[in-house]
């Protein structure tokens, strides 16, 4: 059976030897967890699994095959532990014989522990520098080495001129032209403007799913995106897109980063060429997994006009603030 035959027909039996063959010990309950990239699940023990802890769930997660490599997911788990040994907010993995990582039938398994917090519907009063001063803490550690092993958040990453490219035989044909001048548009720009010497180590897709809150404190989860890329794509997915509250959140957000670190204003301009490259990136992560059997059902209007047409509006969009004329 090869990687990812084994990846997508994980059974429970596979799953809990997992655990315990990394030295924890299962009850044999455990639930699937939402994860369209991953395999996620949560598996509850027969003890905690550390001193002084009443946690008796852990997070398995099986990583995609051919994916990431080991290096890879070794640097975010270390960028985690890095967090944590400053007592910063962020979920890091446990340790299973003395590595963060084991193999089973060719995937990649890391364990993490389980964490309870809610999704903020919406941030209110100082939340916004909550979060600035939080990610201040993040970016002090993102910036004290780099990841050789994970991407950069540029052209060359997932969303950028090898996936336009190879989106082609996808795009509705009647649509394909519009939607690669747009495209190209947007990313000529980020190559003339984006300076890969600001890049540290960041999280990546911190959207409001990955910021949660304990009912004392914002916290990060799932760093599977970490990338080597600009600190304002730690941000803009976290704003309101409301234009009269923008000028509130940038300035909450600036106040409580600048307790702890200087905020490089001139990244907001970046915004509208992050949200493009996310976009482009988007469709290129389905098109990509489509051998996957959970993705057309997961994304049925992948292959329609309908879908296509939205994309090249969206995109239009971006591109006509970055060349007006």
């Amino acid at each position: 059976m090869d990687k990812s035959s084994s990846f997508y027909n994980l059974d429970p039996d596979k799953v809990l030897l997992s655990a315990e063959n990394a030295g924890f010990y299962p009850t044999g309950e455990f639930t699937q967890l939402n994860s369209y990239e991953n395999r996620v699940f949560d598996i509850k023990l027969e003890e905690p699994f550390e001193a002084n802890s009443h946690n008796k769930n852990i997070i398995a997660k099986f990583y995609r095959p051919n994916r990431w490599s080991k290096e890879a997911i070794l640097e975010e788990h270390e960028f985690l532990l890095s967090l944590k040994g400053e007592g910063i907010p962020a979920v890091a993995p446990l340790l299973q014989g003395g590595s963060t990582v084991s193999e089973v039938d060719g995937m990649y398994v890391a364990f993490f522990p389980k964490v309870l917090g809610r999704m903020p519907q919406e941030f209110l009063g100082d939340d916004f520098k909550k979060v600035g001063r939080l990610m201040a803490q993040v970016h002090n550690v993102g910036a004290r080495k780099e990841a050789p092993h994970r991407p950069v958040l540029d052209t060359s990453y997932y969303g950028g001129w090898e996936t336009l490219d190879n989106l082609q035989d996808w795009i509705t044909p009647e649509l394909r032209k519009r939607y690669t001048i747009a495209a190209e548009d947007i990313l000529y720009s980020i190559d003339d403007n984006f300076d890969p010497s600001e890049f540290i180590r960041i999280h990546g897709d911190c959207h409001k799913g990955n910021l949660l809150n304990n009912g004392e404190q914002f916290f990060l989860v799932d760093f599977d995106d970490f990338v080597n890329g600009p600190v304002i794509q730690d941000f803009w997915m976290l704003l309101s897109g409301d234009t009269e509250s923008l000028t509130t959140e940038r300035e909450q957000i600036i106040a409580g980063y600048e307790e702890l670190r200087e905020f490089p204003d001139h990244q907001w301009a970046w915004i509208p060429l992050l949200r493009g490259l996310r976009i482009i990136s988007y469709a290129g992560w389905i098109a990509k997994r489509w051998d996957d059997p959970s993705f057309p059902r997961l994304f049925p209007e992948f292959n329609t006009y309908r879908y296509w047409a939205e994309e090249v509006e969206a995109l239009e969009k971006i591109a006509w603030t970055i060349n007006p004329s």
